[in-house]
């Protein structure tokens, strides 16, 4: 498989974030991760990583980043726009304040990573992965706002792959059910959550049990290497993809 060779990732440092940053490095590929703080994730790296504090919020830092990646290596080959924002919250219970964090991380931020990247990536050849949510293709109770921040990476996805297709540049989105990741386990927690506030741990057994095709939940590693497909060489005919890792909870 060929691979690229310098990689850009948002929200890189924990979760399934650290997941696809641990996986490219592994690869032989050099990998900037952007996020707010340093928890020292990427000195366990080694050499082929290198941190940078943004915040995707703020579109001049989407640039910075990508300065960052040139300044390194001289090249940008993959960016991929991992940073989000989860939590559930009831219509009523929505504010001012939830609606343009969650707007802003997930959506606003992804959208100018594309385009930072997009000014820069290797033409052709380049790729942009966003990693969206099965969220961002069906809706769920208290859960308003960031399925649509979702449908919105979706979209972005979509169009972009038509826009940018003429220089090479393929635009494509990873969308997985839950990954037991600290974060979502945490999330989970709270009242207005699936959960509703009963156990979490047997909440995502009878999920599993009642929806999973292979009767299991993706894991992080599992979507880090879809990543890799999809800034393969091997996927050069594939753009413009929502593609489910969803372990067949939602068959498409």
């Amino acid at each position: 498989m060929t691979l690229p060779q310098t990689i850009i990732v948002t929200g890189g440092t924990k979760g399934i974030g650290a997941e696809i940053s641990s996986a490219f490095c592994k690869s032989g590929a050099s990998v900037l991760i952007g996020a707010r703080h340093d928890n020292g994730f990427v000195k366990d790296l080694g050499k082929t990583a290198r941190f940078q504090c943004i915040d995707v919020c703020r579109p001049n830092d989407h640039k910075m980043l990508v300065e960052a990646a040139l300044e390194w290596t001289g090249r940008i080959d993959v960016f991929i726009n991992c940073a989000g924002y989860s939590a559930w919250k009831p219509i009523v219970g929505i504010d001012e304040h939830f609606w343009d964090q969650m707007i802003d991380t997930n959506l606003k931020g992804t959208f100018f990573g594309c385009q930072a990247a997009a000014e820069h990536l290797q033409s052709p050849g380049g790729s942009i992965i966003n990693i969206s949510s099965l969220a961002g293709k069906r809706g769920s109770a208290n859960n308003s706002v960031y399925c649509a921040s979702k449908f919105g990476v979706n979209g972005l996805t979509q169009a972009l792959a038509k826009e940018l297709g003429p220089r090479g540049i393929r635009v494509n989105a990873v969308c997985p059910v839950y990954v037991q990741t600290p974060g979502l386990l945490n999330a989970l927690q709270d009242i207005h959550a699936p959960p509703l506030g009963t156990d979490v741990t047997q909440y995502l057994e009878k999920f599993t049990e009642g929806n999973s095709a292979l009767s299991r939940l993706p894991s992080g590693n599992e979507v880090a290497k879809a990543c890799i497909f999809l800034a393969s060489q091997e996927s050069s005919a594939i753009t413009g993809q929502c593609i489910n890792v969803d372990c067949g909870v939602l068959p498409q």
